[in-house]
């Protein structure tokens, strides 16, 4: 096919090809874009899946496991220790070697990591190994698969997708994974047998065929750049660097943002069952805490529509509006810590969950919109790893909360959300003044 062809989304005729015949093509062509990125997208589901369902089987191991809070926050800790590593080194070799080459043994490497957790039901080491190697992997595809989804959602790969689609494809994939994994990790925990260690299987099954999916996906990265010269490390680390890191829309509108996004969240079903105390939920838990991530994800999926939106009208409404929605959120689950009110945390859930949405979006768009291609996986890398900063919240809070107790600590972070919000506000301000000048 000739490039023409391509740039034109697979219309142009070529002499005795008739109209129809080329919109027949077309329509092909378009279901071949699709299996291109879905394929890749099936990789973010599931290593989302996986990530998340750990979140209401926290109350599993506080409860059966018998474990602290604190312990039970540092699974979550460990989790974003192995994350941030993966992270930040997958995405830039992926710049450097391909999309596939450094994805495909990630996603093989998540059903050991899940083999682990399943085996450590009783076991402190094994599950803190076992969230360490998943965060591991999951950094490493989140980095890396939400590149590659975006680089398949536009020519020559899908000609009639718009530029946001990209992120909103990944952003969604992987919110839905976040969603799944929990509602089906939780009822099998309550309600199936080995309750420990199902889930963990659960997630070995669902992900054999999809690595299966991307294992076929077409390379997406065309150019390489050179091989640096010198001693191998002293090359890895000059190729691990992200120069857009510095770029002023990055530290005026990303970072005040970032970790905002996975912040709330933490606050929904990870902080908000510790503040109502297990003696609230009595019997039921596991249930709830399922219940609480389920609406989080289910109100960050929805709206993530909107900031599509809102980016077309105004890119910088959608930061702005996640910060309002998480500080708002925040505070609405100190009235739970204060209330001990099942349906208040249920409202917090949802507000936050909200926030979450809009904000990864806003966030994924922005990023795309500042990086060159040969370091979009690089950049996009440091934004992931900034995000999931806010999963340390629970790690800070539950040993500050003996003493301060959670109504305080969630004031305050609230007015840290607010801050932030501030920040970006001012930010935008300047990036208005200097599009003008």
């Amino acid at each position: 096919m000739s490039d023409s062809r391509v740039e034109n989304g697979g219309l142009a005729g070529v002499g005795s090809v008739s109209s129809g015949t080329a919109l027949g093509r077309a329509g092909v062509e378009r279901g071949v874009a699709m299996k291109a990125w879905a394929r890749v997208a099936a990789v973010l589901f599931a290593i989302g899946y996986g990530a998340n369902q750990f979140s209401p089987l926290m109350v599993m191991y506080r409860e059966q496991g018998h474990y602290s809070a604190t312990v039970v926050a540092a699974f979550f800790g460990v989790y974003v220790a192995g994350l941030a590593p993966g992270l930040l080194v997958g995405g830039p070799l992926s710049d450097r070697y391909g999309r596939r080459r450094v994805l495909l043994p990630a996603v093989i490497a998540s059903v050991p990591a899940s083999a682990v957790l399943a085996l450590g039901a009783f076991s402190e080491s094994l599950l803190f190994t076992g969230r360490f190697l998943f965060g591991l992997v999951t950094g490493v595809a989140m980095a890396v698969g939400t590149t590659w989804v975006k680089e398949l959602s536009q020519a020559p790969f899908d000609a009639v997708a718009d530029p946001a689609a990209g992120a909103r494809r990944a952003a969604l994939s992987l919110s839905a994974g976040f969603g799944v994994g929990p509602a089906i990790g939780g009822v099998l925990a309550q309600w199936a047998p080995w309750p420990m260690e199902l889930p963990y299987l659960a997630h070995v099954l669902l992900t054999l065929p999809v690595i299966v999916l991307v294992a076929k996906a077409p390379e997406s990265l065309r150019e390489r750049p050179a091989r640096a010269a010198g001693h191998p490390v002293r090359a890895l680390l000059r190729n691990l660097k992200v120069p857009a890191v510095a770029h002023p829309r990055f530290t005026g509108l990303v970072l005040p943002l970032a970790p905002w996004v996975f912040g709330a969240p933490a606050i929904s079903f990870a902080v908000q069952p510790a503040a109502l105390g297990a003696e609230r939920t009595a019997g039921f838990g596991l249930v709830f805490a399922t219940l609480l991530t389920a609406v989080t994800l289910s109100a960050g999926v929805g709206i993530q529509s909107v900031a599509r939106r809102l980016d077309a009208r105004n890119p910088l409404a959608g930061g702005r509006l996640g910060l309002v929605l998480v500080a708002v959120g925040t505070l609405v689950a100190a009235g739970t810590a204060v209330t001990g009110s099942l349906v208040v945390a249920v409202v917090a859930s949802a507000i936050l969950g909200a926030g979450f949405g809009i904000s990864l979006v806003s966030g994924l768009i922005e990023v795309q919109r500042i990086a060159a291609p040969r370091h979009l996986a690089g950049l996009t890398a440091v934004y992931y790893s900034l995000t999931y900063v806010g999963f340390l919240l629970p790690l800070v809070l539950a040993p500050l909360a003996t003493s301060v107790g959670y109504p305080v600590l969630l004031v305050v972070v609230a007015v840290l959300a607010a801050v932030c919000l501030g920040v970006l506000v001012a930010a935008g301000r300047r990036t208005r003044e200097a599009v003008r000048t």
